[in-house]
């Protein structure tokens, strides 16, 4: 009897765990929100190079890589292939939005309410930094801060842009 409950408890929680997106699979359809409510899904970005970013207020080494962040932005927003979004992780938008103005930070943040995108992408802290390609293909995962104005991550963001 004890076992015929454990299998139905192992059908039930597989059936409805999203898969987990792999370095070389596509990235999943994600639907995100800003703090203004305008939604994007991450298809509507297909022909771009997206660098998205989970962070949170409360992550000491998210906030360490903020300002890098915020430089990469601000070299690469202008070139309509590439698109920095940065997803709000496990934290409230209020604290969110105090630290982006005293910062005066200017990328965009997005909010996922029900957590699919942080499943999808098998988040296992903050920050994590996830690079897909212009066709849609999660090309990096990286785990943990870096330093994202550095020449060599703005090179090779400016390959990925580059590739037919």
């Amino acid at each position: 009897m004890l076992s015929g409950i454990a299998i139905g408890f192992f059908v039930v929680r597989y059936q409805y765990s999203p898969r987990i997106t792999t370095v070389g699979s596509i990235a999943p359809d994600i639907e995100l929100i800003d703090i203004n409510k305008n939604i994007l899904k991450l298809s509507e970005l297909k022909g771009s190079v997206v660098f998205i970013n989970f962070w949170a207020t409360w992550c000491e080494s998210c906030v360490d890589e903020l300002p890098s962040i915020e430089r990469l932005f601000r070299q690469l927003s202008g070139n309509p292939k590439f698109r920095l979004i940065t997803i709000l992780y496990k934290d409230d938008g209020y604290s969110m939005s105090s630290h982006m103005k005293e910062s005066g930070y200017t990328f965009p943040v997005y909010l996922n309410p029900n957590g699919s995108a942080a499943k999808y992408f098998g988040i296992t802290g903050v920050p994590e930094t996830f690079i897909i390609d212009k066709k849609g293909t999660l090309r990096k995962k990286i785990i943990g801060p870096v330093d994202w104005d550095s020449p060599f991550a703005i090179e090779a963001l400016q390959n990925l842009i580059n590739e037919e």
